[in-house]
């Protein structure tokens, strides 16, 4: 097999001179792979007019003349590619090619530049107003906003998926409900769809059916159906599925959940693909910091004698009752011992997510409406949900709260250095509102009821340890600090702001927004008796030019939202981005980056691609997370937390000399630091090779 030229070029990189990457090679090889592939792949169309024409008449896209001129989409085009758009790195062109830009239907031929990408997409999204579909195309193009992979590569084709891809919802403790959720995962993963669902109220192994005792075989066996689920609908065999459980883990089979991810557990009770989380409520983190006993309850029992759920019992209240009430079947453990089982199952398999419950609901600003009670696929989603009952046939069901996630992320460099963040930010809500009010999952009421009534989405941010790169900041500094908490609070100043004009002009909030603390003024109170400007000078010459909101713009902000509402329940949410960060030549999410100069393997090829404006001034800025003080990071993500209303996702990165106690003071760590959750642990293994860092 010959290798590709533009692969050669990239691979250059590695090759040194005078002690330093060739680093400049890589722009070589986007130019090789535009002259040499893409262009020759790319239909050509002699006009512009003949290019909408032929989509729309072929199906490719939908009919946008029944919204626009051709005038008005002739102007959206030539402002977009009046901006010369080019990719930054090998890897952004290759990753938008293969997987974003719209193919004819052979397969070989491309049928769009990224250029047309964001025109469809803007003028999909502005639903017939030219003003709007010019501001969308603007934050787009020069790459200060990045929707979600579902929108950006949906939005405006004619044969489409939906624009949001991720789901939750909760099982209940009866067969109907469980046949719901298994029906609801195959027709969401049907359509690409990633789901999580919460499994806590799910009765345990040994427990009582009709009163019969011994009879229930827990959550394993619900478990395996939802793998064969996800693995059957896996969107035409073109995507495959994605589940999620989540456990609370006073549940008595938090232990067999554990072990189904040990790679030496049998086949039987093995879980393979997916993927698995822990509901950690304080009273644990209480328990296992005391080195006491934990008592893991029977949750059947609990509900007979309470009438309330396990998971929805505030267990620092609770917990005492439960153990001393005798019709409360329970098991006696050693908390810290199950802390370092979960440490253990992370070490071999990077599972289980971790839920910090307490974190996720001591500033939740619907608490009078309802408890945050487990997360998604990505641990960045926490929203209300409530458990649907699902009745025989014939008899009326009650449908609750499922939630679905409508994502997209700023990036902070150009963001920053465009000196925009109000403008992006709010062109950015706007745009995933209309995500939002146009979704209709119909196939899922619970999911449908909840983005009808609440109106959530989660904007998020990528390219942080990019930006600090570039500005010779160390990611684990104080000036590191200081700009989170400065960016973040104006990024929620923003989307607050954004979110209460969107309220005033369709005279319509979130449906509970009067129970919520926006509406009785309690959400407010951190940011109207203390300022949030920077403190460091590095970090206050970043910031110049830009209005920071002080106190006084956030009680303006309280009272206006008072008087007018909140179009969305939820706002904010950091993902981990990391497709849609290549496109941007971004790095992923806020997190650290793993390698200065990222290997890939495609099929028999090897590509490499070096951070975002990576030179041989800036490279040891770009230190890597597997060389970094785990606090440190825990640390910075606690103080985007203190900002963002949902979650971040958030990994740790472990050397193979961390133990088992190391991982379990980060959990302990991050749960006093007010994080509300914990993705992957990663693990770099041991190897005589240097990393690239230290090679130079």
């Amino acid at each position: 097999m010959i290798t590709k030229k533009w692969i050669l070029l990239n691979n250059e990189i590695m090759i040194k001179k005078d002690d330093e990457f060739s680093l400049d090679k890589d722009k070589d090889a986007v130019r090789s792979y535009f002259l040499d592939y893409i262009n020759k792949n790319t239909v050509f169309f002699y006009t512009l007019k003949e290019k909408i024409d032929y989509l729309i008449e072929n199906n490719y896209y939908i009919n946008f003349y029944e919204q626009y001129t051709f005038e008005e989409l002739e102007r959206v085009y030539e402002f977009v590619y009046a901006k010369k758009f080019r990719f930054q790195s090998f890897m952004s062109a290759f990753k938008f090619f293969q997987s974003y830009a719209l193919r004819d239907d052979s397969g070989e031929k491309f049928l769009e530049r990224y250029e047309d990408r964001v025109v469809a997409v803007s003028l999909f999204l502005a639903q017939g107003k030219i003003d709007q579909a010019l501001k969308y195309a603007e934050i787009l193009i020069d790459q200060e906003y990045q929707p979600a992979t579902p929108t950006f590569l949906n939005a405006g084709k004619k044969r489409s998926g939906e624009l949001v891809s991720c789901f939750l919802d909760e099982i209940g403790d009866n067969i109907n409900g469980i046949g719901y959720a298994i029906d609801s995962a195959m027709k969401l993963s049907s359509i690409g769809g990633g789901v999580s669902f919460n499994v806590s109220k799910i009765r345990g192994r040994g427990e009582s059916i009709k009163g019969v005792d011994g009879r229930s075989s827990g959550i394993l066996p619900v478990m395996k159906i939802l793998e064969d689920t996800f693995s059957y609908a896996n969107q035409l065999g073109q995507r495959p599925g994605a589940g999620a459980v989540y456990l609370n883990i006073f549940h008595i089979d938090i232990e067999e959940f554990l072990d189904c991810k040990k790679i030496n557990i049998d086949e039987k009770v093995r879980i393979k693909s997916l993927s698995i989380g822990v509901v950690i409520p304080d009273k644990f983190m209480d328990l296992a910091a005391q080195d006491g006993i934990c008592y893991l309850f029977y949750p059947h029992t609990v509900f007979q004698q309470y009438g309330i759920y396990l998971d929805e019992m505030d267990m620092d209240k609770m917990y005492d009752e439960l153990i001393s009430n005798p019709k409360v079947r329970k098991k006696k453990v050693n908390a810290r011992h199950l802390m370092v089982k979960i440490a253990q199952t992370q070490k071999e398999s990077g599972y289980p997510y971790l839920f910090f419950k307490g974190n996720a609901n001591k500033e939740h600003a619907l608490q009078d409406l309802g408890n945050v009670k487990f997360s998604n696929l990505c641990t960045e989603i926490m929203q209300i949900s409530d458990v649907s009952d699902i009745n025989i046939y014939g008899k009326e069901d009650q449908i609750r709260y499922g939630i679905s996630c409508n994502l997209g992320s700023l990036n902070i460099a150009t963001v920053m250095e465009n000196k925009r963040i109000k403008e992006t930010v709010e062109t950015a809500m706007r745009s995933l509102t209309v995500v939002s009010d146009m979704t209709n999952i119909e196939m899922v009421p619970s999911v449908q009821k909840a983005n009808k009534e609440l109106h959530s989405v989660g904007l998020g941010a990528m390219n942080l340890h990019g930006y600090l790169a570039k500005n010779y900041i160390m990611y684990e500094s104080k000036e590191a600090l200081d700009f989170c908490n400065v960016f973040f609070m104006m990024v929620n100043f923003y989307s607050l702001k954004a979110s209460m004009e969107i309220a005033r002009e369709k005279g319509q909030s979130f449906e509970g927004f009067d129970k919520s603390d926006y509406a009785n003024g309690r959400y407010f109170e951190k940011y109207t008796h203390s300022e949030f400007h920077p403190i460091t000078e590095k970090i206050k010459l970043l910031f110049q030019g830009m209005t920071i909101p002080g106190k006084t713009e956030w009680e303006q902000l309280k009272t206006d939202v008072q008087q007018y509402g909140v179009y969305h329940a939820y706002r904010m949410a950091i993902a981990p981005n990391q497709s849609t960060s290549y496109i941007m030549n971004a790095t992923a999410s806020v997190m650290p980056v793993v390698d200065t100069i990222e290997v890939r393997e495609y099929g028999d090829s090897t590509t490499y691609y070096p951070m975002p404006y990576l030179d041989n001034d800036n490279y040891f800025f770009y230190k890597s997370a597997y060389d970094m003080d785990q606090k440190n990071v825990l640390r910075l993500v606690s103080v985007i937390q203190r900002h963002v209303d949902q979650g971040i996702s958030t990994i740790l990165h472990t050397n193979t000399k961390d133990n088992t106690r190391d991982l379990a003071k980060y959990y302990i760590y991050a749960h006093k630091a007010g994080l509300k959750s914990l993705y992957y642990t990663r693990t770099r293994k041991a190897s005589i090779d240097e990393c690239i860092s230290c090679s130079v």
